[in-house]
């Protein structure tokens, strides 16, 4: 394997370009440091700057197959074998104030023994627990144990999203129970980010399975069984992410339920209220005609006796209404 020299990996618009020093530490890359596995560079690009797009597209330290996807045509999660490196896709939550969440962010890369190459468009926040930790002094010593501590800090993001969504359907379901309904689009958008969270969570806890499992020659049985941990737990926010969905389900059905019966109620009193004035209104309207021969037209008293006769008849009614229990 030929020797990687610092000057090989300069780019003027690199977010990062570090050395790990074995220690759980790093330092920036100097033109005459030597790159090898003891102490790998790490090349932290945004493939949509000038100098770092035309690296990518020039460097000969990528395989062919490689720049392609590290510049930004790779979406899905995946994992892909090229000779003694590997092609990672993966994706964490949108961490953005002014974005939402659910509109996840791609991170792709290429790591060997002695190289990471990771890109990105948009900020990776979970990638700053990272490089605290090895800002501190604490962080990962190689490549395998960077990858494993980067899909760590991804899942942790997921994990504390899907607690959010999760919170949001218990206060869903509280306020449901107290007959009050959620602004309209709420659920909807908050089904919207469960599917997303599904679409692209199980094929990257897939991603961790097959890390876990492939025998890469850069991660010791150790990162093996940390990226297994890492993919259960994934799994389990999956489930959980399963269950919000049909709880979203049951909650749909619930709040139309509570419309259809809001609806029904005042349809019901609707009735009711027509049922009360129906026999007046008849009787108003009979005695409005403008003909001879009306009972009382020519009675002084005759349209007062006619208003407390409506009176009692609209009594009648309600009281018979009521002894019906219709009221």
């Amino acid at each position: 394997m030929e020797t990687i020299k610092g000057h090989d990996l300069k780019v003027p618009d690199a977010v990062l370009a570090w050395q790990l020093d074995g220690n759980g530490g790093v330092k920036t890359i100097e033109d005459n440091d030597t790159i090898d596995a003891a102490h790998p560079g790490w090349l932290h690009l945004n493939y949509t700057h000038s100098d770092s797009a035309n690296w990518l597209a020039t460097t000969p330290l990528l395989p062919n197959y490689a720049r392609d996807a590290l510049a930004g045509e790779s979406l899905r999660p995946r994992v892909t074998r090229i000779g003694e490196g590997t092609l990672i896709t993966l994706r964490c939550i949108n961490g953005s104030t002014d974005e939402r969440p659910d509109q996840l962010v791609a991170m792709r890369l290429y790591i060997d023994e002695r190289l990471i190459v990771s890109t990105r468009q948009r900020r990776v926040l979970a990638l700053d627990d990272v490089v605290n930790d090895l800002k501190e002094g604490a962080g990962p010593a190689d490549t395998g144990g960077w990858l494993v501590d980067v899909c760590d800090a991804l899942t942790d993001h997921a994990s504390e999203f899907i607690e959010q969504l999760h919170d949001k359907i218990i206060d869903l379901e509280d306020n449901l129970l107290d007959q009050q309904i959620p602004p309209r689009g709420f659920l909807a958008l908050l089904r919207k980010q469960l599917i997303v969270m599904r679409r692209y969570m199980a094929p990257q806890r897939d991603v961790y399975a097959r890390l876990s499992s492939e025998r890469l020659p850069w991660m010791t049985d150790d990162h093996r069984r940390r990226m297994q941990d890492i993919s259960d737990r994934l799994g389990r926010g999956l489930d959980e992410i399963d269950a919000c969905i049909a709880r979203t389900a049951v909650m749909a059905d619930e709040i139309a339920q509570v419309m259809q019966e809001a609806m029904g109620r005042r349809t019901y009193t609707m009735s009711l209220m027509a049922m009360v004035f129906l026999p007046s209104t008849f009787l108003t309207g009979l005695f409005g005609v403008n003909l001879g021969g009306i009972p009382g037209g020519g009675w002084h008293f005759g349209f007062s006796l006619f208003c407390i006769m409506l009176v009692v008849l609209i009594g009648g009614v309600a009281w018979w209404l009521h002894r019906s229990k219709w009221l």
